[in-house]
């Protein structure tokens, strides 16, 4: 015998992460019998039980499989193995039934509930498409086709454990043949929850909408994409149900369907998202590395910008993204969405079916009575959504993840904590692109995207998940992080649980704490938090914040100087008040409105001087340093825009000048932001005068060209980001705030500062709705310090 000698052995196993709905029980079924071992497997709402009963060398290669290589939608946080009393009733290897009590945990603390990690509904995978286009096969042309390693999952839970009396699969009752897949464990559809077929699963219908008055449904199903495709090809406006929601639908290569969207959506400027076929069809409208190709055809199917093709503009309408060089694309990602694109043979205008600021809608009732002046038909289904979720929206720099919006595919987003929490912590976000983070024992748990909090619709979302996570998993605050900002909806709410202890965190320094979190980082770190607003604790607005930041502390080091927003949040709508307000500091109100801008040529002598009254007396002004906000008065200053239409318009719009400027020499500006207090200790950047310089390079007549100023102008602020960084050489750098959601920008203080420990966001987003996530690790290191 050998030095290891093999004995006969009994363990446990208690698993938690992503390990339900993910074919994680058949997983262990296949690898424990094929390794001659006896026991069972069971979900339960701590995650997966495992008995294993066999020769302990066999359970060693088992146990060492699951840690190496689990399912690949299965993603492993905590194993633990515990030795047991060998049972002799154990003969074989069996699945057992779902328990949904806290037996198989004996360490449960009074906060914990179930802390098995939900799975984010994932696009349907290779083997189900090759079984929808195959007319033998069963499945041929079924909209609701999916397996174990596909298909809805956060958007049909009502409760766990995952199972499917506890999702909207519930009023359906499987056929014999979809039963009999559902109970072999060697088949892929193994309690897959929402197996079904043209048999006993859910079924689409169609309805024509005139008017907003709704025809009779069609329901057979063939007939529905033929009516839907003829729809397209005349240029109507569909809604179409997705996993989380509906989706606005047009012909994306058809500039008068994409015009009518336009203005009955009212949606003038912010660009459309396009759903393509597959990754042929994407390579006909974008570029990309081989990374970006790789997220657009996840199992996650995100929303990704991308680089347009020098070819797009030939084959897609110039409505759908203008003035801007880059595409949010997607990939079909259900099985209906492939058929529909299979027979429409074209790319599409997939946008959320939503009021602009309101939640996507989940209910065709929905979808009639707000936008059925918008839509001139409906592919409906009957299978309910339980969750709301839209699409996540990503980008890639250098070669790294950005999360944008964090929904579809990603959502909910666990990320499991180095130790226990003593109290259960509620963190609930920003007014802006509100998510929720839920943080119980070893588990943070980040919802998908909620909004902002601007209206009623919104604010009851914002309930709404709440109420689904203290469902889910059985949780219940006992400590609520919030802003520092009293008049956001999501601090107003925490300062009306009265039984809850509420403390808040300030904006720039839970942005920063964000990426802390997610890489665990417990040390301090040089930061740079720019975004486009958050109240900072002299009660100006923030937004360029250079900090020396740990877990529960911060010290500014830096940041722009301080503008008025005169009138002020009007000033962020009309941002030629932020231009007005740097030149007022160095131009009189004759020469302003000779200047050559558009918006100011726009506005009367009166209404210039008014503004000037109003900022002369601090009348109706708000202080504000934001990076965000001086975007915006660039852009108004060289024409690129005169109002708002949407959110990061002026950045989008300079980002997409600044990368026609082709130069390599990085450090040759002809632009500088100057430290206006260089003996000071805290330095201060003069945004008033880069201000003055660009309005001064504009008119002037020497070959300056707009898009060189947009380059250059980004260059200067990843030059002071340099500079500083350069001052605290033994730091780690976080890059945090929606102003480097700007690629061009992150992607210059990247290349000048490769030498450097930049910790990466992953997959939080680094907007404001990383900010719930940010807030729960100040609660969590509080907790543990």
């Amino acid at each position: 015998m050998g030095i290891h000698q093999a004995y006969l052995q009994q363990v446990k196993l208690n698993i938690n992460g992503i390990v339900q709905g993910v074919g994680f029980r058949p997983f262990v079924y296949q690898l424990a019998t094929k390794s001659n071992l006896v026991g069972t497997v069971l979900n339960n709402d701590q995650g997966v039980c495992i008995h294993l009963q066999g020769l302990n060398t066999d359970i060693n290669q088992v146990v060492h499989k699951l840690r190496v290589s689990p399912p690949p939608l299965a993603r492993i946080d905590s194993l633990n193995v515990m030795e047991e009393q060998i049972d002799s009733k154990l003969s074989s290897f069996s699945i057992i039934s779902s328990s949904n009590t806290n037996s198989s945990n004996a360490d449960n603390d009074s906060n914990q509930g179930a802390i098995v990690s939900i799975s984010a509904d994932k696009s349907t995978c290779v083997d189900c498409l090759t079984e929808i286009f195959d007319p033998n096969d069963r499945h041929y042309q079924y909209p609701f086709t999916n397996c174990t390693n596909c298909g809805p999952r956060y958007s049909i839970v009502k409760q766990l454990p995952y199972d499917r009396h506890l999702t909207s699969m519930a009023s359906f009752t499987m056929c014999d043949e979809c039963q009999q897949a559902y109970n072999d464990p060697m088949n892929r559809r193994y309690h897959a929850q929402p197996v079904s077929c043209p048999q006993c699963g859910p079924r689409l219908s169609y309805s024509s909408i005139t008017y907003g008055v709704k025809s009779e449904a069609v329901h057979d199903q063939a007939a529905i994409l033929k009516e839907a495709v003829e729809a397209l090809n005349q240029g109507q406006i569909l809604a179409i149900k997705g996993l989380g929601g509906f989706h606005i639908i047009c012909d994306a290569t058809n500039d008068a369907a994409v015009a009518t969207l336009r203005q009955r959506k009212q949606r003038p400027a912010k660009p459309f998202a396009i759903m393509a076929a597959n990754i042929v069809q994407a390579r006909q409208l974008v570029v990309g590395s081989n990374m970006e190709w790789r997220v657009l055809d996840s199992a996650e199917k995100p929303i990704t910008l991308m680089t347009k093709n020098s070819n797009t503009g030939n084959l897609l309408s110039s409505l759908i993204a203008p003035d801007i060089d880059k595409l949010g694309i997607f990939l079909a990602y259900t099985p209906l969405h492939h058929l529909l694109l299979k027979a429409f043979n074209k790319p599409l205008v997939a946008t959320s079916a939503n009021i602009s600021g309101l939640p996507i809608i989940t209910k065709s009732s929905d979808i009639l009575a707000k936008l059925g002046h918008v839509i001139d038909g409906i592919v409906d289904h009957n299978r309910p959504i339980i969750n709301a979720c839209d699409d996540s929206v990503v980008q890639l720099i250098n070669n790294q993840i950005q999360v944008i919006r964090l929904a579809r595919g990603y959502a909910p987003l666990s990320i499991p904590l180095p130790n226990k929490l003593k109290q259960a912590v509620l963190g609930v976000g920003a007014q802006q692109k509100n998510t929720q983070c839920f943080a119980f024992n070893q588990n943070a748990f980040i919802s998908p995207h909620i909004g902002d909090l601007n209206n009623l619709e919104t604010n009851q979302l914002f309930q709404d998940t709440i109420n689904t996570f203290n469902r889910l998993y059985r949780f219940e605050a006992e400590q609520i992080i919030t802003d520092k900002h009293p008049d956001y909806a999501c601090s107003q709410w925490a300062n009306t649980q009265k039984t809850t202890p509420v403390s808040s965190v300030q904006h720039h320094h839970a942005h920063i704490l964000s990426v802390l979190a997610v890489n665990n980082y417990q040390e301090p770190v040089l930061g740079f938090s720019f975004d486009g607003t958050g109240l900072g604790d002299d009660d100006a607005l923030w937004g360029s914040e250079c900090l020396i930041a740990d877990g529960t502390q911060f010290k500014n080091v830096g940041h722009f100087s301080s503008f008025k927003l005169i009138g002020g949040e009007q000033a962020i709508k009309q941002p030629v008040r932020i231009l007005l307000a740097l030149l007022f500091e160095h131009y009189t109100l004759k020469q302003i409105q000779a200047l050559p801008i558009s918006a100011i040529q726009k506005m009367t002598l009166q209404t210039i001087t008014n503004l000037h009254r109003m900022w002369l007396g601090n009348i109706a002004c708000i202080e504000c340093r934001s990076v965000g906000r001086v975007f915006d008065a660039v852009a108004v200053a060289l024409n690129l825009i005169e109002t708002n239409e949407f959110e990061s318009q002026a950045g989008m719009l300079i980002e997409a000048q600044a990368n026609r400027w082709s130069t390599e020499i990085l450090d040759n500006t002809v632009l500088q932001l100057a430290d206006s207090q260089p003996s000071a200790s805290t330095p201060v950047w003069d945004t008033s005068k880069l201000l003055k310089h660009i309005i001064e390079l504009n008119i002037d007549v020497n070959g300056i060209k707009i898009e060189q100023i947009c380059f250059e102008f980004t260059n200067s602020i990843s030059l002071v980001i340099t500079d500083v960084a350069a001052e605290y050489p033994d730091y780690a750098l976080v890059f945090s705030g929606g102003v480097f959601q700007n690629k061009l920008l992150l992607t210059l203080c990247h290349q000048r500062l490769n030498h450097r420990n930049i910790l990466p966001s992953k997959l939080v987003p680094i907007n404001d709705a990383g900010i719930s996530l940010g807030q729960l690790w100040y609660a969590f290191l509080r907790q543990n310090t």
